[in-house]
């Protein structure tokens, strides 16, 4: 009876002794499970968290909020720097936020400055179907940062124009940004060649003049007359009549018809009497004419009421 007594006794023992030896592989399983449990619910906060944020973003850009998008995109960014749904509505915003800028150009740059670089992260991960309107939007913050900059930009808005206009993007404005830009650069034949593109989507008086004076530019005087005719006959906008006369006085002026020159510009002073570019046109009449008593006297005019006109100034400096 002892011994069964003691063999019993020794087997509990057997027993507590395994089940004691097993506590620490109980918790440690117990804290796996637990850490497993808290990183689950650290990212499901986390997702929740942004999704609420991209809603939203998401939210603020059909109502056309571009100050919330950039007030929400700026943090959750510096926090997510390369989640391209905020980059791409955060640099689109960015973008429409620069056009709204009237007299603060710091300001305008800032947005720009914000714009291109997210639109330019955003392509590294982008959808292939979002691509090309990424590069468009890209070519259009170039073209607009170029504007700031004498320039300096338009050679990268060419770029994204173009990558994104063969890579299927299709936008009318196209060949008018890339007009403007391959004139910038002086690329006259390919800016005439876009402006002619353009007019085919939608005749405008300021296409019809631009392509005018950069068929001026490459001596194509004919070309530039006939476009410049169209506008003084057919526009409401005196402003552009304006601006077609004066280029018209020019194009006399290198053919030597002075009489003809002579009569734009008097016509451009009979409605706007305080027209520099008039004066310094009649000016140039004087000079090629050998009197210039009179051509120094207009353009002496020209500086009173234009006082950094250049033309002027080399002409006085020069004469």
């Amino acid at each position: 009876m002892k011994q069964i007594i003691s063999f019993e006794n020794e087997n509990k023992s057997r027993k507590k002794s395994a089940l004691l030896k097993k506590i620490p592989q109980i918790l440690c399983a117990l804290l796996v499970v637990a850490f497993i449990c808290f990183i689950f619910l650290l990212f499901k906060n986390l997702y929740t968290k942004k999704a609420a944020v991209i809603n939203q973003i998401e939210k603020a850009w059909s109502n056309y909020d571009y100050e919330t998008i950039y007030e929400l995109g700026k943090p959750f960014l510096q926090e997510n720097p390369y989640n391209n749904t905020v980059l791409t509505y955060y640099g689109y915003s960015c973008f429409f936020l620069a056009q709204s800028q009237i007299n603060d150009n710091s300001l305008t740059q800032h947005y720009l400055d914000e714009c291109i670089n997210k639109l330019r992260l955003a392509m590294y991960d982008a959808d292939k179907k979002l691509l090309p309107q990424l590069q468009y939007m890209l070519g259009r913050a170039y073209f607009s940062k170029s504007a700031l900059t004498n320039n300096c930009y338009s050679d990268l808005a060419i770029k994204y124009l173009l990558l994104a206009k063969d890579n299927g993007y299709v936008s009318n404005d196209i060949p008018e940004y890339l007009g403007l830009s391959y004139a910038a650069l002086g690329l006259t034949m390919e800016s005439i060649s876009a402006f002619s593109e353009a007019l085919l989507n939608r005749e405008s008086d300021a296409l019809l003049l631009s392509i005018a004076e950069q068929y001026y530019i490459a001596k194509e005087l004919s070309a530039a007359e006939q476009y410049l005719f169209r506008i003084i006959k057919n526009s409401p906008n005196d402003d552009m009549i304006l601006k077609s006369q004066i280029l018209l006085g020019n194009i006399y002026i290198d053919r030597e018809d002075y009489e003809k020159a002579l009569k734009e510009f008097e016509n451009v002073l009979e409605k706007y009497p305080n027209s520099a570019d008039a004066h310094y046109g009649i000016g140039v009449i004087y000079e090629k004419q050998g009197n210039l008593v009179k051509a120094r006297a207009e353009w002496r005019q020209t500086l009173k009421l234009q006082v950094n006109h250049q033309g002027a100034l080399q002409k006085l400096n020069s004469n």
